[in-house]
């Protein structure tokens, strides 16, 4: 099996399953061994910031010398972002042979009819891709909920983390905070530790402290921030214990991230041989796409996965805080099935023009939909006829703005990150 036939591999199944459960990624793992019997794990659920405080993680524990995986989607520019030792994304080749190996266990599964989704088989092949690289310790993210996720067949994590919760997927998570909190609270496992912000909505700690205490396990708060010395779009500096630790990522939200990250490695501190050294370094060595990164600096092009209502309000108030006053061109694509009309009142404000784009997925809303429902909410917007057009017209108009902020969907970000890169590689060039 080459590469791309095992790209189509992983994606030829249903998305999810028909009944939620975990009985099928069991049977997979089984018949590939239960390689995740073998593995270390720290589990991360929530709705707005698994992959930043995942990734913090990762550093850390590299920082400290030990071999590291890290599971997250979804991926912002190719698959194998989704797998990742020591900060390497899973080979081509090394998938390809991957992919052979899980597709013999699809077949036994399939003999037995059991038919398992996407997600669970790009699961099931992590841990086994984990073990195969003799990982030390795997930072694990939860992909939707956690009760049902795939990755929670594991049985006893060294912590269960669990990031901001919002209003997310509804429909599948529920309604109220209290039901997503439920599912969210489903990785606890007894006797596991738990690590959750302080600045979790009351009826968010309620329900994780009841679920805590129903698993005979603790829950411990995370500050929800750190004294600031200094922000910038750059990230933040703050003090802790005695350090200046600079979080690389702009926003409060994601210094509260930092906290999860902080409260998590100090329980695990004595077992791990885990410096305040290593917490400094390696979480000031973090990087992830499409988290307010900016892909130039002249002129400011700044490119954000933000999507639900929890990401949308942080964004807003990173751009007020430090594009304060400034005359901020959008260019915004969004899923249909997302609560867009909330991400519009959070960032609509902050923008002087939007230019709107359909993200390629089939549960996009499209270009011209989502430009007259902006014009509802009396802002400025016209529809771009394609990606390409969207981005040619952005760079055309950016001269009449001081930044531009492409935001509303990862996968918008998927479709434009290396073409806007390589156009300001192009211009730098040329001047």
């Amino acid at each position: 099996m080459n590469y791309e036939q095992a790209i189509n591999f992983f994606h030829s199944f249903d998305r999810f399953g028909v009944q939620p459960g975990l009985d099928r990624v069991c049977a997979l793992s089984a018949f590939l061994g239960n390689p995740q019997k073998d593995l270390s794990f720290i589990h991360v659920a929530g709705t707005n910031g698994k992959g930043s405080t995942s990734t913090m993680l990762s550093e850390v524990f590299r920082a400290a010398g030990y071999t590291v995986g890290l599971y997250t989607s979804p991926y912002v520019l190719c698959f194998r972002e989704r797998m990742q030792v020591n900060g390497k994304m899973i080979s081509e080749d090394e998938l390809s042979s991957l992919a052979a190996t899980v597709k013999n266990a699809v077949v036994q599964c399939n003999e037995n009819n059991i038919f398992p989704t996407e997600f669970e088989v790009v699961t099931a092949a992590a841990f086994a891709y984990f073990k195969q690289k003799n990982c030390d310790i795997v930072i694990l993210e939860v992909g939707l909920g956690g009760r049902f996720d795939a990755t929670n067949i594991i049985e006893h994590p060294e912590c269960s983390v669990i990031t901001s919760i919002s209003f997310d997927h509804v429909g599948v998570l529920g309604d109220t905070l209290e039901k997503i909190a439920g599912e969210k609270a489903g990785i606890i496992k007894n006797g596991v530790p738990v690590v959750t912000s302080e600045n979790q909505p009351e009826a968010v700690l309620s329900v994780i402290k009841d679920d805590a205490q129903a698993k005979n396990t603790a829950v411990h708060l995370a500050h929800g921030s750190l004294p600031v010395v200094s922000e910038t779009l750059g990230g933040t500096k703050v003090n802790w214990d005695g350090y200046e630790l600079t979080v690389p990522f702009a926003g409060a939200h994601m210094v509260e991230n930092a906290c999860l990250a902080i409260k998590t490695l100090t329980l695990c501190a004595e077992k791990w041989h885990i410096s305040q050294r290593h917490i400094v370094d390696g979480i000031a060595a973090a990087r992830i796409p499409a988290r307010l990164e900016r892909l130039c600096e002249k002129p400011l092009i700044i490119l954000d996965g933000s999507h639900n209502d929890g990401s949308t309000k942080a964004l807003a108030e990173v751009l007020k805080k430090n594009l304060d006053g400034k005359k901020i061109l959008a260019l915004m694509g969004m899923m249909a099935d997302k609560e867009v009309d909330k991400a519009l009142s959070n960032l609509l404000p902050c923008f002087a023009h939007v230019l709107t784009v359909t993200p390629s997925n089939p549960r996009a809303i499209t270009t011209c939909e989502l430009a007259e429902k902006i014009r509802t909410f009396g802002a400025s917007a016209e529809a771009a006829s394609s990606i390409d057009h969207a981005i040619d017209t952005a760079l055309e108009r950016l001269g009449n703005f001081d930044a531009l902020v492409i935001c509303g969907s990862l996968y918008l970000a998927a479709d434009v990150r290396e073409k806007f890169i390589y156009h300001i590689d192009k211009l730098s060039k040329n001047q």
